[in-house]
């Protein structure tokens, strides 16, 4: 059986760590690091509107030259968001990661921000999924020679 996003979710926990648009830089860098996260949703009257994370960052604020705490969340966050819903499996949210070169995905329902998954979280469980269904067909063996 496919995990889903909701079953992660379950497991992982669906706290959301947001920020404005007008919020600093500074100030998101300094609660990624507060929540140990590499990426912030960014809301704005109650709409998912960008995401920030560490890569938006190091490109767009440090090789740039630009002052973290003069730099508004607005000017460097990712506008084009990927995301996905509680039903889609596990499977398919790496795929699209990977394709897109990603690391975090929001997950919506009906326009509203309920999680945020990471490709860590993904990989997690898959491996997960992989040992039980070896736990699963060790057992049957077992079962099979027993008889």
């Amino acid at each position: 059986m496919m995990s889903t996003v909701h079953d992660l979710l379950t497991v992982k926990g669906n706290t959301v760590w947001a920020l404005t648009p007008e919020d600093s830089v500074f100030d998101a860098i300094k609660l990624m690091d507060d929540k140990s996260v590499g990426a912030l949703a960014v809301v704005h009257n109650g709409k998912l509107s960008g995401i920030l994370s560490e890569r938006d960052y190091a490109r767009k604020v440090i090789l740039k030259g630009r002052s973290s705490k003069e730099t508004r969340v607005k000017e460097i966050m990712t506008t084009q968001v990927y995301y996905t819903v509680p039903d889609q499996s596990i499977e398919a949210c790496l795929v699209m990661m990977s394709n897109r070169h990603i690391r975090h995905l929001p997950v919506m329902r009906n326009d509203r921000l309920i999680g945020m998954i990471s490709i860590g979280d993904v990989v997690k469980e898959i491996i997960r999924e992989q040992k039980m269904k070896i736990e699963q067909l060790e057992n049957y063996i077992t079962w099979e020679e027993s008889y």
